[in-house]
C-alpha cells in the first residue's frame, strides 16, 4: 500500500473543497520550508556572531557548532520540502501542481 495520504482519491474524482484543501496543505508545507530557512540562517548568523565577538575559547567553540547545524537545518529542510511536495502533487492535477512549483 502507498503511504500517500491522496492515493485512494481519483484526480477526476476531486471536488473544489479537496483541491482547496491540498492548496492549504501545500502552503503550510510552504510556510515550514520557510521556518527552516529561518532557522538555519539565524544559525549562521549567531554562529558568525560569537566567533567574532567572543573573548572566551568555549564561547567561541560554540559558534564554530553553529555553522554547520545552520547548513544542516537549511539541507533538511529543503529536503523535506521537496518530499512532502512530491508527495501532495500526486493527488493534485499536474497542471496546478506544476505551475505552482515552477517545475
Amino acid at each position: 500500500m502507498e503511504d500517500n495520504a491522496y492515493s485512494k482519491f481519483e484526480k477526476k474524482d476531486l471536488i473544489l473543497r479537496d483541491e482547496l484543501a491540498i492548496d492549504r496543505t501545500r502552503l503550510a508545507n510552504e510556510r515550514t520550508l520557510l521556518a527552516y530557512l529561518r532557522s538555519a540562517i539565524t544559525l549562521l548568523i549567531a554562529g558568525v556572531t560569537m566567533m567574532h565577538f567572543s573573548e572566551w575559547n568555549w564561547f567561541w567553540a560554540l559558534g564554530v557548532l553553529c555553522l554547520p547545524t545552520g547548513v544542516v537545518a537549511g539541507v533538511v529542510g529543503i529536503t523535506r520540502y521537496r518530499h512532502m511536495d512530491a508527495k501532495i502533487c500526486t493527488g493534485k492535477s499536474s497542471n496546478a501542481c506544476s505551475a505552482g512549483t515552477g517545475k
